[in-house]
């Protein structure tokens, strides 16, 4: 009797319930999938810009919650520390939104500006840095060729024209070439330019408020131990983060104190629940309708664990032949939502794998509540 595959037997022998089952089971991972690809997508796109600076530190107002919401510090604080035993530069960085005009219907959409100095490049865009000379003439910007479509067809314009003339916040500027970045949850778009066209955009920014500021050490120090100093010196108006911490420090946010991160994991749970539900009715309508047989099978010695074992095996069968299809479908809806939204939604090897546990997981649960009554059946009663 062991060498039959009983499991099997009694799934096939019902092929559309079986069917129905996998179906729920690719449909619950799915919504795990989105979900958990939703939550990446918003904590990576997130630090899009942050992954992009040249720094070993970081430094930042105590005020400030997310590159959303900066506040600004006096740069005397980033330059006081030029001195300091290992560090090698300083860089401001200058962060706000403004109104961009677009020149095709002339419909106005927040926008990410980003200002620096060009003398001391702090991307690591080669298209940034190839066009530094450009960004040096007054009114001009590098716009993000990945940004929405709602700001108008800039990249394709461009790259007829060699510039876009057009207005952000009624003032006149010109863009001179073309980065890729991405939007995220916080915008839609982005824009680099200068540290004096900046403060032109923003006439209400003085040149000695910064939002982020980038130190660079000298090869081979120890970059806890520099931090560990400059925390030590320096007043607490400023915050000291390695460059890895300013990375945390944007996720963190939009993990903790906001609302989407909840939803995206309430999300997933909520996938999760379902499955069980789908995987239970299945299970249960199977050991109803096979009592008689599962009797017999009592009647003739197989023990109770033996049973038990056939309806887990039934359980781990559905998990895997309907996550297959819930991984396949969930590929192509990635791929359909990065077009559409150009969020860095993508599929990791840690992810699959930990859906591909949670489904398991959640058919041995619906296996165990679908049993109780397998282990109560009486062959007495039956017969």
């Amino acid at each position: 009797m062991s060498k039959i595959p009983l499991a099997w037997l009694q799934l096939t022998r019902e092929k559309s319930r079986m069917i129905v089952a996998m179906a729920g089971i690719a449909f619950s991972n799915i919504l795990m999938f989105m979900q958990l690809g939703f939550e990446g997508a918003l904590y990576d796109s997130a630090a899009r810009f942050h992954t992009t600076l040249k720094a070993d530190l970081v430094m930042i107002s105590p005020r400030s919650k997310s590159l959303a919401y900066m506040r600004q510090f006096s740069s005397r604080r980033l330059y006081q520390i030029s001195g300091f035993e290992g560090v090698n530069s300083v860089s401001p960085v200058y962060v706000d939104f403004a109104d961009w005009k677009n020149p095709v219907n002339a419909d106005y959409r927040a926008i990410f500006v980003f200002g620096f100095e060009p003398e001391k490049p702090v991307f690591n865009l080669p298209e940034v840095n190839q066009n530094l000379n450009k960004l040096k003439l007054p009114d001009t910007v590098l716009f993000d060729r990945s940004s929405r479509s709602e700001y108008g067809p800039i990249a394709a314009q461009f790259e007829r024209d060699n510039q876009v003339l057009t207005e952000i916040s009624n003032y006149r500027i010109k863009t001179v070439g073309l980065f890729t970045l991405g939007p995220s949850f916080a915008a839609d778009g982005n824009l680099i330019t200068s540290d004096q066209n900046f403060l032109r955009l923003f006439r209400n920014r003085r040149s000695g408020e910064i939002d982020i500021g980038l130190i660079t050490l000298k090869p081979g120090v120890d970059k806890q131990k520099v931090l560990n100093n400059l925390v030590a010196k320096l007043p607490k108006d400023v915050r000291i983060l390695t460059y890895q911490g300013f990375i945390e420090f944007e996720k963190e946010y939009w993990r903790t104190s906001t609302p989407i991160g909840f939803m995206f994991a309430l999300g997933t749970g909520m996938g999760f629940i379902v499955g069980i539900v789908i995987v239970y009715q299945i299970l249960f309508t199977d050991v109803n309708e096979h009592l008689a047989e599962y009797a017999t099978l009592k009647a003739m010695g197989f023990t109770d664990n033996y049973l038990l074992r056939v309806v887990f095996q039934e359980a781990l069968i559905l998990a895997i032949f309907g996550y297959i299809p819930g991984l396949g479908i969930s590929l192509g809806l990635y791929e359909l939502t990065k077009f559409a939204t150009f969020l860095p939604i993508f599929m990791s090897a840690s992810r699959s794998v930990f859906v591909l546990v949670l489904t398991i997981l959640m058919c041995s649960i619906s296996g165990a509540i679908a049993v109780r009554k397998l282990r109560a059946a009486d062959p007495a009663d039956i017969f």
